[in-house]
């Protein structure tokens, strides 16, 4: 059976020594899979109920996330069918693209190197994950 072309194409995640609240960061997964095309205008996104079992949250943490996308109208929600990504545009400059790259790699190599492993191996890995 082929996948519904409305359902979303995001995997999404959540780091808990962020220090960003957990909404905060399911809104940013949204926003920046909008601005680079994975989500586009249509696509469903997950169930509250879901969503906060593949992330391990309390329900209302996404049911936050999801209200707060729809006030920005970044998202519409129907009653009984879903949530769907509007048509809102959205971009990212690239200093916001990168304050948000920047954060991402401080904590890898500040997790990394507790593990012990130094720049270059962390280069190498880098360079086969993407073969």
């Amino acid at each position: 059976m082929p996948d519904d072309p409305r359902s979303h194409n995001v995997t999404f995640s959540l780091d808990p020594k962020s220090g960003v609240p957990y909404y905060k960061q399911i809104i940013t997964q949204v926003e920046l899979a909008i601005a680079d095309g994975r989500l586009v205008t249509g696509n469903q996104l997950p169930t509250v109920r879901s969503l906060a079992v593949d992330l391990q949250i309390n329900p209302n943490t996404v049911a936050r996330a999801y209200n707060e996308l729809e006030i920005r109208g970044i998202v519409n929600t129907q009653q009984g069918t879903g949530t769907f990504i509007s048509d809102k545009e959205i971009t990212l400059s690239e200093v916001e693209r990168e304050q948000i790259l920047d954060e991402m790699i401080l904590n890898f190599v500040s997790k990394a190197r507790s593990y012990g492993f130094d720049l270059e191996e962390l280069i190498d890995a880098i360079r086969r994950s993407e073969q």
